[in-house]
Order: structure tokens, then C-alpha cells, then sequence
């Protein structure tokens, strides 16, 4: 990938999202991207991060939802947007891959029974959890955030977090309202044990098919 650098600086990150819009030929609605370089130890779990955001201009295509919840809530988790609600009888699809789902959501009183599905789930990215805010107390909340869009991020092996912050037909002050929460999200997050203050060590945008622009993040 070819990387151009630019000060991180909000006229910066406009001139950022400007070029990538105007250099784009591609005949389809290409996403910008974000790769963010983390001064952690992927190798220490305490040190890893993950966490959900809702963007304040969502992006997202209609995502199926099924959520693990007692009979007496299923009527709140439906009525906001829940695509599937249940809980032996959901587990039972699930585990026999009976169903498609792109987002799994527990109650606290289900968490028992979702864990039994960790072989399948987890090697998806889908395990509930709490800092991913798919387990919770307010399903009509949680549901919601995700119908309008929320996103959620992990580090991967190398300590990088990749991540979706807009598509190109998006205004640059938009891209650049999603940069800046997204980037406070993961701020928020930042691990109590990491002694180095510095938690952004390289940060990159580009969009699908475009360069990618290297973010100068020494002020």
C-alpha cells in the first residue's frame, strides 16, 4: 500500500477524506477504512482491547439480530428490532446451523446457556460480550443502538484494530465526525495496565480499492 503522510489535525484529516473521495474511480460505493496500530501486547490478554461505538452517521446494511432472552422479555426485544428471540429453542438452531445471523445479543439470564455455544459462536466473532456490550441488562437499548448501526472492534494478533468508518459518498465532515468518536471509543478502552501513555502508534485511512494515508499522530 502506498502511504502518504498528513499532520493529524482536523483540517488535515478534511484534506485526508478529500483526496480519497476525489481519487476514487471505482464503480461501486467503496467503505473508508481504518487500521490503527496499538502500542499494546496482543500477547497479554489484559492488555488486549475490544469495545462497540454507534457512529454518528451509521453505514451499516440491515444486519439480522437474534437475541437469547426469557419468554418475558421477547416481546421488547422484537418490538426493537430483534430478528429472532428465544432460548432453548434458539439454541437449538444455532447449534444445528439452522439459521443465518450477523449479530448475537444476550440477556444476563441467558449468559449459561449462550456460553455453551462458544465453539460456534467464537470462531465467528459473534460470542456475547459484556465489553462488546452484547451482553446486557437493556435489551431495548442495545437492540436499537445496533439497528441504527452501532459497530464493534477487537485487536487482532498484531495489535492492530481494522475498522469500517464511513463509504465514499459520505460528506468529509461526516468522515471525519466517525474518525474522531470511533477513536475516542477505543481511547475509552485504553487497558489500566498499559504503562506506555502512548496508545496510537500508527493510524491509516484509505478507502476498499484507494491508498492508504499514514496519520501523523505525534502531537
Amino acid at each position: 500500500m502506498h502511504i502518504s503522510k498528513l499532520n493529524f489535525n482536523k483540517d488535515n484529516l478534511i484534506k485526508i477524506f478529500n483526496l480519497i473521495k476525489n481519487k476514487s474511480k471505482i464503480n461501486f460505493i467503496e467503505s473508508i477504512d481504518i487500521a490503527i496500530n496499538l502500542s499494546i501486547d496482543p500477547k497479554d490478554f489484559t492488555q488486549n482491547i475490544r469495545g462497540s461505538v454507534l457512529l454518528p452517521y451509521s453505514f451499516s446494511k440491515e444486519r439480522k439480530i437474534i437475541v437469547f432472552a426469557p419468554k418475558s422479555k421477547e416481546k421488547i426485544a422484537y418490538s426493537s428490532g430483534a430478528f429472532l428471540v428465544g432460548m432453548d429453542d434458539l439454541f437449538y438452531k444455532v447449534k444445528n446451523n439452522l439459521i443465518k445471523y450477523d449479530i448475537v445479543i444476550s440477556s444476563l439470564e441467558s449468559v449459561d446457556l449462550v456460553s455453551k455455544l462458544g465453539q460456534i459462536l467464537g470462531p465467528k466473532g459473534l460470542m456475547p460480550n459484556l465489553k462488546l456490550g452484547t451482553i446486557t441488562d437493556n435489551l431495548e437499548n442495545t437492540i436499537s443502538n445496533f439497528v441504527k448501526g452501532q459497530i464493534t472492534y477487537k485487536n487482532d494478533k498484531f495489535g492492530i484494530i481494522h475498522g469500517v468508518i464511513g463509504k465514499i459518498n459520505f460528506t468529509s465532515n461526516q468522515l471525519l465526525d466517525n474518525f474522531i468518536c470511533f477513536i475516542n471509543s477505543i481511547k475509552s478502552n485504553k487497558p489500566n495496565g498499559l504503562k506506555n501513555n502512548f496508545l496510537f502508534k500508527k493510524i491509516v485511512i484509505s478507502s476498499t480499492m484507494g491508498k492508504g494515508f499514514l496519520v501523523n499522530i505525534s502531537n
